[in-house]
């Protein structure tokens, strides 16, 4: 009899730690993304997110040779930005080498 209550707050305490993490990543606050999500080589790609509330955030993309800023809210998205890939891979590059020097 102890056995069993033992084996039903263990099942108990993973199933309410799968619930939660449903309702995260059904709200966007939780993503499941293995090594191999990262190295997909497609034309287009997710680079970064940047949450600004809980249902508004910017997106990164890379489509391509082109980076697009997107701002994206429940009522729709929008580009804010797009440049040359190899563009703003430079410009950061400039940045993080001069932040080193100093």
């Amino acid at each position: 009899m102890e056995y069993l209550q033992q084996v039903l707050a263990v099942l108990a305490v993973f199933g309410s730690l799968g619930a939660a993490l449903w309702w995260l990543r059904k709200r966007g606050f939780a993503r499941l993304a293995g090594p191999s999500a990262k190295t997909k080589s497609g034309v287009l790609s997710q680079l970064e997110r940047l949450p600004l509330s809980a249902t508004h955030s910017l997106h990164l993309v890379r489509m391509a040779d082109r980076a697009i800023l997107i701002a994206s809210w429940p009522g729709g998205c929008q580009a804010i930005e797009s440049s040359s890939w190899n563009q703003l891979a430079q410009n950061h590059l400039a940045q993080t080498t001069a932040g080193d020097v100093r």
